[in-house]
């Protein structure tokens, strides 16, 4: 019998990639994961003998979810304690096990930099960012490291910065994040972590226009194109328009997964006997 503290994969898919997303914790053993390598998006592995120690670290999380091999001793155990811990905690019903059945995202920490001792890869890339700049950092952080941090410098400087501060260089040429013939970046982030999602393979194509100067292609490109744009005049320092575009790419993810179907009129005609102004 299941606890009344699980969460059910239905549910836990409709809260992935948003911002208001829970932390993600996958505790199965190293079996396990040898068996079936891919992380559900964003979750960080921990060894649930040690939670005691590592449970302070999501003290500030509004909402925690485990995730063991088939949602049974292991997650309810360590979201019990993460319960007593003061923490807001669920565990997956049915495990990774029923979310891999259910056709769930994933994605593969194979290419995922290092981590620094605190947790969360480090990334450079060119100053003054327009769209795959921006664009990344976002899939990055939604789908594959919350923790993850961005250096904005010089173009000159990205290469040697990534070198003396253990940064991995992205958008730039030459190095393997970055544009491979007609894909620019955001395409590579998708293939190489094997994230599989209609929702992001549509924000994948209107990116790519957007990036590539080839607009016609996807009719929501060039909105994309002017309000990043508009962005990067508005703010001064990279960092705070990171942030202010996270919202601008999780309104197109959210179109992307829910609304591109739905469609808005202004009226065509006025309620009977609504005299003319």
């Amino acid at each position: 019998m299941s606890s009344n503290e699980q969460i059910t994969v239905s549910q836990l898919a409709r809260l992935v990639g948003l911002p208001d997303a829970p932390a993600i914790i996958d505790v199965r053993i190293d079996e396990d994961i040898q068996a079936d390598p891919t992380f559900l998006p964003a979750a960080e592995h921990r060894d649930y003998r040690k939670v005691a120690d590592w449970a302070p670290a999501y003290a500030e999380c509004r909402r925690v979810v485990v995730v063991c091999h088939q949602g049974q001793k292991l997650s309810e155990g360590t979201a019990a304690w993460l319960r007593h811990a003061g923490i807001a905690a669920e565990s997956l019903e049915g495990g990774h096990v029923a979310w891999r059945q259910a056709g769930g995202t994933v994605f593969s920490p194979v290419k995922l930099p290092p981590q620094r001792s605190s947790g969360g890869s480090v990334w450079v890339t060119r100053a003054r960012p327009k769209v795959d700049r921006i664009a990344c950092p976002w899939l990055i952080r939604r789908f594959i490291d919350t923790r993850a941090v961005f250096l904005y410098v010089a173009a000159s400087e990205v290469e040697a910065v990534a070198d003396r501060f253990g940064a991995t260089p992205f958008d730039i040429e030459g190095v393997f994040w970055s544009h491979r013939g007609e894909r620019c970046s955001f395409d590579i982030m998708i293939e190489e972590f094997g994230l599989k999602a209609p929702a992001l393979d549509m924000l994948a194509r209107i990116v790519r226009a957007a990036d590539t100067a080839t607009l016609e292609a996807e009719p929501q490109a060039a909105g994309l194109l002017a309000a990043s744009l508009g962005l990067s005049r508005m703010f001064k320092h990279d960092l705070e328009q990171l942030e202010a575009g996270m919202l601008l790419y999780d309104a197109f993810y959210r179109w992307c997964r829910d609304a591109s179907e739905e469609t808005h009129n202004w009226p065509s005609t006025r309620p009977v006997g609504e005299a003319r102004r």
